[in-house]
């Protein structure tokens, strides 16, 4: 499988995808037509023009995914599916009810790589569990696309211990997370992302990730390393 899972689309101080292009461009070497997930945002005509223009100049034509039966045929004829961020619950619902679940998994077992950002990385776990967003819909089950087997946290921020916010942290959700399931998070800060290429399951980005599993304490994770034993290998 060809993945590449980006913790976001937008850097501070930078652009739409600049951060993590030259990667995008690499994954998607050859590619010619990319169909886009517009689903997890309420316009999908605004996110499909944003992300025609970033990729315009690359010789890169995207086609935004239609809301209707049609579009798990426009992803059997594509070179590479993106799926966008947004709001995971609306994404999952709409990847649902369109049949996109299995289109895609048939797609990217077959070869065809699948980029995520945000709402579009948490759907490539087993389960949309680890998302950070508010349930405004209601999809059918939490059940996601299973495209590695373990859990993803983007948007990883570390608790601030200057802060007098008494809220609970991003670590003590996913803590929470583990008392009740036993799949490991993988907790992606901003700018970094997971990749799989070549049979190497890797962590890109100049930052560490932080690995929760149940039983142990967080674990940091350096960039450039080799994720494969998350995935089993």
């Amino acid at each position: 499988m060809k993945l590449l899972l980006l913790s976001n689309s937008t850097l501070h101080g930078r652009g739409y995808l600049d951060h993590a292009f030259d990667e995008i461009l690499d994954h998607l070497s050859g590619a010619r037509r990319l169909a886009f997930a517009p689903f997890a945002l309420k316009d999908h005509a605004a996110y499909g023009a944003q992300v025609a223009e970033r990729f315009a100049s690359s010789g890169i034509e995207v086609t935004t995914l239609p809301a209707d039966g049609a579009a798990p045929r426009i992803i059997a004829a594509a070179d590479g599916v993106f799926v966008g961020g947004g709001n995971t619950f609306r994404l999952l619902r709409a990847l649902q009810d369109l049949g996109l679940i299995e289109a895609i998994r048939s797609g990217v077992a077959g070869g065809l790589p699948y980029i995520g950002s945000s709402a579009g990385t948490v759907v490539a776990a087993p389960t949309m569990k680890t998302t950070n967003d508010m349930p405004i819909v209601q999809p059918k089950s939490l059940d996601a696309l299973a495209l590695v087997p373990f859990q993803i946290n983007p948007h990883y921020q570390d608790p601030d211990p200057s802060s007098s916010h008494m809220g609970e942290t991003r670590e003590t959700r996913l803590g929470e997370y583990l008392e009740e399931n036993e799949t490991p998070v993988l907790g992606l800060r901003e700018g970094s992302w997971i990749r799989q290429a070549g049979g190497r399951l890797g962590l890109g980005g100049s930052l560490p990730a932080r690995l929760f599993r149940r039983g142990a304490g967080p674990e940091e994770i350096p960039p450039g390393s080799d994720l494969s034993f998350l995935a089993g290998r």
